[in-house]
């Protein structure tokens, strides 16, 4: 039992979550500006009368922690440079669309962001590691919502298409792997966010998010399809020798059936296609799924830009490897209401599951669902897996001497790299494995810096007060070790 030699360990973090400096060099707002956490149903927006349009208007009275993130702007070369210490073989982080395209339309891209994340990619190269960048990770530009409804317009494919040109072009070379659009497959839930969804016509002017209907979303996903493949399409033109991959999050993947009810079984297969397969089915395979085609058939809501030159690149240009998110399981019981958090979908409780993370958060831990995630990805797309997120968030306390103790998270994570390991031998081709937030940020779901996942710890609270020091946890070296080993030192545990 081994890790293939060039496998890639590292850590992934968001641009929207770290860097801040979130109105400099030339930088507009993006979506996430405007949220104090993806999980709110009160974005900073309001309906002005006079225009008839979304306008940003922020909440004096809330934190937006994400404007200043843990000012990597600043100081990513000390970050990198901590992350190197850790062994790291690749690093992955997102261009934030708004540092290129500050409104998202323009026809030349922002000098300042070009050279910003010039720095940045060289830098990660410099250290060693290799560059896994993410294109759009919950960063569309503010303006395109605002002014086009977001990508339920299909201008956007335009304006994608010459920002996605513009970063093949810009840093040719240098990126080997790319991903498109960041857990997408979340859009049927999340909108306003994961698929870049304003309604311009709202019914209900007090509600940015409940005036977005399912013909929007249907819009959008179709325009996102194409996009993609358009994006496959061009860097492969541009640049030969990079790779391009989606990016979902699949913890949606692992959803049992509560009991062996039929009812529950197909229930939970649904879950997983209406959850995971109806994206990654055009991202991996080329075809739009028929049960996709039966809703919009039965409801009325075929994309208003369903073209079958639109369908042709989507067949034409799948992606080179599938990329995902792994947090958690869930069950499906058609007596219950399935709940979501930022995990997941959170079903019945699993009484097989003996573990759950500390509260508050209390997430079940179930290192096997990551292995049968796996194997459920690769058995229907036969394409090379690439773990770029899983971890776990804790509310954690700095000690006098500067540390911080975190059993709980070496635990986590050994117990899934030994998974991971397992579905290499069950015959699984795994690209590599990438921790979710390294180091200390900000919240997605929540907006809040208490939600720890980090090897280092940044001072920082959720009041905005702190240093922005950086401190070593204890995993740290849990985390150095199995790199260095290629992962033996774990495996050799599970094996005494």
């Amino acid at each position: 039992m081994s890790f293939p030699k060039s496998f890639l360990w590292g850590g992934a973090v968001a641009a929207n979550q770290l860097e801040g400096a979130w109105l400099t060099d030339g930088k507009k707002p993006d979506i996430t500006d405007v949220m104090v956490g993806i999980s709110s149903r009160d974005p900073g927006l309001k309906w002005n009368e006079e225009t008839g349009k979304w306008e940003m208007s922020l909440d004096p009275g809330k934190v937006y922690l994400s404007h200043e993130g843990i000012d990597f702007y600043h100081r990513y070369h000390e970050d990198l440079r901590l992350m190197a210490d850790m062994g790291f073989k690749c690093f992955r982080t997102s261009i934030a669309w708004s540092r290129i395209f500050p409104n998202g339309d323009e026809e030349k891209p922002n000098q300042a962001g070009i050279d910003f994340y010039n720095d940045l990619i060289d830098t990660i190269k410099g250290y060693g590691m290799e560059p896994v960048i993410t294109m759009s990770h919950y960063e569309t530009p503010l303006y395109l919502l605002t002014e086009y409804g977001g990508w339920t317009n299909e201008k956007l494919i335009g304006f994608w298409h010459n920002y996605a040109e513009t970063l093949f072009t810009a840093f040719k070379g240098k990126v080997k792997y790319w991903l498109t659009f960041n857990e997408v497959n979340a859009m049927l839930r999340n909108p306003l966010v994961a698929g870049g969804i304003l309604d311009l016509h709202p019914a209900d002017k007090n509600d940015p998010c409940g005036s977005i209907t399912e013909q929007d979303k249907w819009d959008a996903y179709y325009n996102i399809l194409v996009a993609n493949a358009d994006t496959v399409k061009l860097a492969h033109e541009i640049d030969p020798d990079c790779e391009v991959g989606c990016m979902l999050t699949c913890s949606g993947t692992a959803v049992y059936p509560y009991d062996c009810r039929p009812e529950n079984v197909f229930g939970a297969y649904q879950t997983q296609q209406m959850g995971v397969f109806y994206f990654g089915d055009p991202f991996c395979l080329g075809i739009i799924p028929g049960y996709v085609k039966r809703i919009w058939r039965e409801k009325g809501l075929t994309p208003k830009n369903l073209s079958t030159e639109g369908e042709k690149l989507i067949h034409d240009y799948p992606v080179d490897f599938f990329s995902f998110s792994y947090y958690r399981s869930s069950t499906y019981d058609i007596g219950a209401k399935n709940g979501l958090d930022t995990g997941g979908i959170t079903g019945r409780t699993n009484p097989y599951l003996k573990e759950c993370s500390p509260k508050p958060w209390a997430w079940p831990v179930d290192p096997l669902g990551l292995r049968y995630t796996m194997n459920v990805l690769y058995d229907r797309y036969h394409k090379p897996l690439f773990i770029v997120e899983n971890g776990i968030g804790l509310d954690e306390q700095l000690n006098a001497d500067h540390t911080v103790d975190d059993p709980f998270r070496v635990h986590y994570l050994k117990e899934h790299v030994v998974q991971v390991n397992e579905a290499i031998e069950d015959g699984v081709d795994c690209m590599g494995y990438l921790w979710w937030g390294p180091i200390d940020l900000v919240s997605a779901g929540t907006g809040e810096m208490k939600k720890r996942y980090g090897f280092i710890y940044v001072d920082r609270n959720n009041d905005g007060t702190g240093t922005l020091a950086r401190y070593k946890k204890k995993s740290f070296d849990a985390y150095k070790e199995i790199i260095e080993s290629n992962g033996e030192s774990v495996l050799k545990e599970e094996n005494q």
